[in-house]
């Protein structure tokens, strides 16, 4: 048994977004950090880490978001804090589609499109699939391919993607990724 804190990392933190992860998050028994959401993201690192270990309740959703800046912004910042700190275990990755186009892009292990249907092939902020492989274009993603976490799911914009992903719905794409992430981490099994 660990003592490390199970996480989810989420690359959005708009007030959809945040929503969406409120409403997973309660669903499954976690807790969201929600003073972790902003667009851009305004907490550090170390300031979300000290909030995880508050959190009552794993798993802990936490989201990041970096408002469309270019390159390492803030939200990539305190991601990399989160993800590499010693007493938080990463269970998976939400990277989230946006309309950023030749500038950022991470590989993605499976993405999940607007009809919740797992697919290889990325998607789009819509969460349309597209024709690349294994890769999706996002804000708040350019390090992800430096972190060390065991899977990456890809959707669309998580709370919209035309309605379909609406935390009045119960955010069924989102709450799809966080059942793919559960499953694969093992941590259903363990509960």
């Amino acid at each position: 048994m660990t003592n490390k804190r199970r996480v989810i990392l989420i690359t959005d933190g708009d007030d959809y977004a945040k929503k969406a992860v409120q409403s997973v998050a309660k669903e499954y028994g976690g807790r969201c950090i929600s003073q972790s959401g902003g667009n851009p993201s305004h907490l550090k690192g170390y300031e979300i880490v000290k909030l995880i270990k508050k959190a009552p309740y794993d798993p802990v959703f936490v989201m990041f978001d970096d408002s469309g800046f270019l390159g390492e912004g803030a939200g990539e910042m305190a991601m990399k804090y989160v993800a590499n700190h010693k007493e938080i275990e990463v269970l998976g990755v939400i990277a989230v589609a946006s309309k950023t186009r030749d500038a950022e892009w991470t590989r993605v292990d499976v993405c999940i499109d607007n009809e919740g249907n797992l697919t290889s092939k990325g998607v789009d902020k819509f969460g349309v699939p597209e024709m690349e492989t294994g890769r999706i274009n996002g804000d708040t993603v350019y390090c992800l391919d430096q972190l060390d976490v065991p899977l990456i799911v890809g959707i669309g914009d998580i709370g919209k993607m035309s309605k379909k992903d609406h935390f009045d719905k119960g955010a069924p794409i989102t709450k799809k990724a966080v059942e793919v992430i559960l499953e694969r981490s093992g941590y259903n099994a363990e509960r």
